[in-house]
């Protein structure tokens, strides 16, 4: 690894950090800079994994204040998001990403609509109370936990994009506060990537020092992106996420049927 490419996988990681703190999709800027420098495809999976969870501490200590919100949530979510990583992690290195990967940019088209239309759906499925405040049916709850496992196996494959598919779900359940579904967003995922990293490193994938030197830009850019988007009004919040929703998928829309 050269200077050069020491200051590419650092510059990257950084904004893939950021991207992540505020919606997801940051492997879609780690993974093919790690192609670009030579990394073999699954060692780049890995490594952009690896590289990525460390690096959401900076993230979550830029949430610390919505963390005690969003607390009651995770007895849920954290478990079926743990299972999902590991099986992802494990399905990685056991298949071929052909068929899996052909799914990934219709997935990511309607979750980026389903966030972008959730107010609306959410008021005429009669969601919300007279008061405004959300109260979802139990039902509604655990379609989001089932949702939320397979968003987790996608995340522990690959991963690009799972927050843009957490936060349209968390928004069906009744989270309106647009930063606290970024902090408990921001939990779940580097759950996810946490027990798939393990199983990277027990498999053998990862390779150290392009891992360390991205997990550096990294830790910057999670804490640059979290502080920061907690200044941005709530409204340009969302619309910077579904921005970031539809490039994802115009963005794997090319790779996998146009390239």
């Amino acid at each position: 690894m050269t200077v050069i490419d020491a200051i590419t996988l650092a510059a990257a990681a950084a904004a893939a950090g950021a991207v992540n703190a505020i919606a997801g999709g940051g492997t879609l800027l780690t993974f093919p800079t790690l192609l670009l420098i030579g990394t073999p495809a699954i060692v780049a999976n890995a490594t952009s994994t690896l590289a990525l969870v460390v690096g959401t501490a900076g993230s979550l200590f830029g949430y610390r204040r919505q963390i005690a919100a969003v607390r009651p949530w995770l007895r849920q979510f954290v478990p079926v998001s743990l299972l999902g990583g590991l099986l992802g992690g494990i399905l990685l290195t056991c298949t071929e990403e052909k068929v899996f990967a052909n799914m990934v940019p219709f997935l990511l088209l309607f979750a980026t609509i389903l966030f972008l239309a959730q107010a609306p759906l959410r008021r005429f499925a009669g969601f919300a109370d007279k008061s405004g405040i959300a109260a979802p049916h139990h039902r509604v709850v655990w379609a989001a936990v089932l949702f939320q496992f397979f968003v987790a196996l996608y995340g522990g494959y690959f991963g690009a994009g799972i927050g843009i598919l957490m936060l349209a779900s968390l928004g069906f359940i009744g989270l309106t506060d647009i930063h606290e579904m970024n902090a408990l967003k921001t939990i779940l995922g580097s759950l996810i990537n946490l027990v798939a990293a393990a199983w990277f490193i027990w498999a053998g994938l990862i390779e150290w020092p392009k891992a360390v030197v991205m997990t550096g830009g990294a830790l910057v850019g999670y804490y640059l992106g979290a502080h920061f988007s907690q200044r941005i009004p709530q409204a340009r919040v969302r619309q910077i996420i579904t921005a970031i929703g539809f490039a994802i998928s115009a963005v794997m829309f090319y790779k996998q049927f146009v390239r």
